[in-house]
């Protein structure tokens, strides 16, 4: 079975970004994987200095034992300045090549303003760098404010529709790349 795990790189106790993933997670487990959401707003983890070992920070372990245990990603992150969230670049950074490489991923960006393909392009050559693949659909939520339903839900039936393209794409490239089933 295809094992995927997904972190959104946003912190606010109302975030687009965590609303975003624990969707296309959905989607993703609808299509017959297993799905496991690590919350960065919930983990411990200290700023990356380069080290390999953080003894004092559990969720670190916790966090590379789950990326490496993983057939595929999806990675979240709101766009901040132009490009993806230091939250999400210090979770990145506290991996190593091996959880990363050999890994399929699929990208999220949330935006307020009009969407664009910054944080995204940014996350292609971050995973690029470790060695991980990318899969070509990535979503790009602006005007995020508008996008979801007080309750959670998607609001707009054609980024239901590019959600579940990019639910689909993950978890076939993922089966493919993965020799996984």
């Amino acid at each position: 079975m295809v094992k995927i795990v997904g972190i959104a790189g946003s912190l606010r106790t109302d975030s687009y970004s965590q609303i975003a993933l624990k969707i296309a997670a959905q989607k993703v487990a609808d299509l017959g994987a297993e799905v496991e959401i690590l919350d960065l707003r919930t983990m411990q983890l200290p700023f990356c200095d380069g080290g390999d070992e953080y003894p004092n920070y559990p969720d670190v372990r916790r966090m590379q034992d789950a990326f490496s245990a993983a057939d595929g990603l999806i990675l979240v992150s709101p766009e901040y300045h132009g490009s993806i969230s230091g939250v999400l670049k210090n979770a990145l950074d506290l991996m190593s090549f091996d959880q990363l490489s050999g890994k399929v991923a699929g990208f999220i960006s949330i935006l307020g303003g009009q969407s664009n393909s910054n944080a995204l392009n940014d996350l292609r050559v971050i995973l690029r760098w470790v060695h991980a693949w990318s899969i070509p659909e990535q979503v790009a939520i602006g005007q995020a404010w508008q996008s979801f339903t007080p309750d959670g839900k998607i609001s707009d039936e054609k980024l239901s529709k590019r959600l579940d393209a990019f639910a689909l794409s993950l978890v076939e490239n993922t089966r493919k790349l993965r020799s996984v089933d």
